[in-house]
């Protein structure tokens, strides 16, 4: 078998190639390093120099063949987006400047050299989009799925962290983009078959909910914003659904919040495709998770600072769907009376 030019992709496995040409093959594929940098992947672990008078705001997912994704209907190209964008999302939902990636492959013997090159250079991508350094990692074999492990490192000032704690009574609830899309999307990609899943891959326009479950955008710049400027008391990522956002806000504070039904801005398209499920629409968008926007609370003394933000934030939608109260009950309030906040989305069920 002849190996194609150097830069190219191998369409060899992980088995033929080796690990050591693999990781050597990825750490070519990084253009150029920071000065803070001082080692990066060779070594036996990565050396930084800390931004000057931050913390270091640590965060790890991983994403598991046939529990998180797909390979039907979920490219290399995707799972190395997606990998980044989640780590990028807990940073913003911490206020945190991103800064380090250290990436992890858990891979099956038979993946393909031109499989992981594909992952990798749509990771760096979205690093060098948010400048972001692979700082290193690790490769190793799997008997079982293929499994993508992403540790994202940022920094952030002292006094401008953000954390699930520190809403108040009278806290606005506020929440960014549009809710239930990435569910809707991934309906869609069970719903079509693997002729049609072959053809979206090289669609260079997706179906844009089908986009949002595939390649999330993280908040960062928003996440930033409102921890620079201390416009946010709280803030969580929904990665788990709003009503799990909810959650966990109001408990990590000890408070309890009403939601305005009619405020949740859900996707029109998830809408529709909550309806034809014969969902209820709000109960749906609550449930659901993929979303990766910021749920965030805002204090009546930083409303003049968030209208700043909304401008700068420019076509984001940002929107008010409720406040927090002294009573810890979580309720929905509709133009039909109250109802309690859905259980949200729980991992292990």
């Amino acid at each position: 078998m002849s190996h194609k030019s150097k830069g190219k992709c191998l369409d060899v496995s992980v088995a033929e190639l080796g690990e050591r040409a693999l990781i050597e093959r990825i750490r070519k594929r990084i253009s150029t390093t920071p000065q803070w940098l001082k080692i990066g992947i060779g070594d036996d672990a990565a050396v930084a120099e800390p931004a000057r008078g931050t913390l270091d705001v640590i965060t790890v997912d991983s994403l598991i063949e046939g529990v998180h994704f797909d390979l039907s209907f979920t490219t290399p190209s995707d799972l190395g987006f997606k990998s980044l964008a989640i780590g990028l999302s807990d940073l913003a939902a911490m206020g945190a400047t991103p800064r380090i990636a250290i990436l992890s492959l858990m891979l099956p013997s038979t993946t393909r050299i031109v499989d992981i090159e594909a992952l990798v250079d749509t990771l760096l991508e979205l690093a060098a989009h948010h400048k972001v350094a692979l700082a290193g990692g690790n490769v190793s074999r799997s008997p079982g799925p293929l499994i993508v492990d992403l540790t994202a490192i940022g920094s952030v000032r002292r006094r401008r962290v953000l954390s699930r704690a520190g809403s108040k009574p009278g806290d606005e609830l506020h929440v960014s983009g549009t809710i239930g899309a990435a569910a809707a999307g991934l309906r869609q990609l069970q719903k079509t078959t693997p002729s049609e899943h072959h053809r979206n891959e090289r669609q260079t326009s997706m179906d844009r909910c089908q986009q949002r479950f595939l390649r999330p955008e993280p908040r960062v710049r928003l996440g930033t914003l409102i921890g620079r400027t201390r416009a946010a008391s709280s803030c969580v990522d929904l990665s788990d659904g709003l009503a799990d956002g909810v959650r966990q806000l109001t408990m990590a504070s000890g408070v309890g919040a009403i939601i305005e039904t009619s405020a949740v801005p859900i996707d029109p398209e998830a809408r529709r495709c909550f309806e034809e499920d014969g969902r209820d629409p709000i109960t749906a968008a609550l449930e659901v998770g993929e979303d990766y926007e910021l749920l965030f609370t805002v204090p009546r003394n930083q409303r003049n600072q968030y209208r700043s933000i909304r401008r700068l934030m420019g076509s984001l939608q940002l929107t008010r769907i409720g406040v927090i109260t002294r009573d810890k009950s979580i309720l929905l309030h509709s133009s039909t009376g109250d109802t309690s906040l859905p259980a949200g989305f729980d991992h292990f069920k």
